[in-house]
């Protein structure tokens, strides 16, 4: 029975490599948990059959070694080609450049059909500072603005290690100020418009929330952290649970980590560590999920309960079936659709 299931799985893998999960979901639920194999059980929570049948799955394929951010950032939209599925039809896409901490960046507007409201999501795409761009998350996007109905305005800024920090940061503060300054070309109200992200992209957000603030800029209706990196120097708990095996690993954390952070003086700083500031009063409401089987879920968590003591509002969800970087795996069905429900009516009920 297990050659079997290992060669069903194997003809899943030939379809995954032609740029289709959708086979793979469309077997039968019963099958596909056999496919998965036992369920996955660690510190109390049960890993998503459906995201262990992927992780399985992903054990098949031939894996790049980082060693350089052009091979990384290869391999990545690669990735992001077989996991994202069929793109959302939205009113209009539209590329065009916004401002930077130094000159222009590429950006993308998601414009979403029928009543669009007056809200806009100024998005910080993840990938470690490293690695990502507007097309690795360009099926986001969509999904985000088709589901939510609210326009999204993704934003393409400088990476490491061409680029090391705070220059991410200080590209994500110049970009949501000028989409604040620029709202009603975009057909938003400058008072509903959110800054968002996830895993770095988090990051940036945070930044993006706590800056704005201290430096007397216009400030985000929302902020939006999905299982975001606020911590460059502590290591916690869950980095030693889920250290291997669960998309994120503990070797890209410290790849990712050096190349943005060269010099770690600055890791302590506010502008790359957002939960070291000592300051976390006045920040906008703020929407965070957290992801049971994530090396990083121990930072979000300790961020929430930081921004709760300092009298922010919080909605604050925990995934504990899910991985880190699951809000980009669109064609995974369960858990992951769940999540990005939650997320997009979420916005629909704050932003539109």
């Amino acid at each position: 029975m297990n050659l079997r299931l290992d060669s069903v799985l194997r003809d899943a893998v030939t379809a995954v490599q032609a740029n289709a999960l959708n086979p793979l979901y469309a077997l039968p639920a019963a099958v596909r948990r056999r496919l998965a194999g036992a369920p996955i059980q660690i510190d109390g929570n049960t890993l998503d059959p459906d995201i262990q049948l992927l992780l399985r799955v992903d054990n098949l394929l031939p894996h790049t070694t980082k060693t350089d951010a052009a091979t990384a950032r290869t391999h990545f939209r690669n990735l992001c080609k077989l996991i994202t599925g069929t793109p959302a039809e939205l009113l209009r896409v539209t590329d065009l450049t916004v401002r930077g901490a130094v000159g222009q960046l590429g950006a993308r507007l998601y414009i979403p059909r029928g009543d669009a409201g007056r809200g806009l999501l100024v998005y910080f795409h993840g990938g470690g500072w490293v690695v990502g761009d507007l097309g690795t998350h360009d099926a986001l996007c969509r999904a985000i603005a088709a589901d939510s109905g609210v326009r999204v305005l993704s934003v393409d800024y400088r990476l490491a290690p061409e680029a090391p920090a705070p220059t991410a940061a200080e590209d994500a503060i110049a970009a949501f100020t000028w989409a604040v300054d620029h709202a009603e070309d975009l057909g938003a109200d400058p008072a509903l418009v959110a800054v968002g992200g996830d895993s770095a992209g988090g990051n940036l957000a945070a930044v993006v929330a706590q800056q704005t603030v201290r430096r007397g800029l216009p400030q985000p209706a929302l902020q939006v952290l999905l299982y975001p990196a606020v911590d460059l120097v502590a290591r916690r708990p869950s980095r030693d649970l889920f250290s291997e095996g669960f998309i994120l690993t503990e070797a890209d954390i410290i790849w990712y980590r050096d190349l943005y952070t060269p010099d770690p003086t600055l890791r302590p700083d506010p502008i790359v560590s957002p939960l070291r500031a000592e300051d976390l009063t006045g920040l906008p409401p703020t929407y965070l999920t957290t992801a049971g089987f994530d090396p990083l879920r121990d930072e979000g968590v300790e961020y929430a309960e930081a921004l709760t003591t300092a009298g922010n509002p919080l909605t604050h969800i925990r995934h504990n079936s899910l991985p880190h970087g699951h809000a980009n795996l669109l064609t995974v069905p369960g858990a992951t659709r769940e999540a990005h429900t939650h997320l997009t009516n979420h916005l629909r009920a704050t932003l539109h």
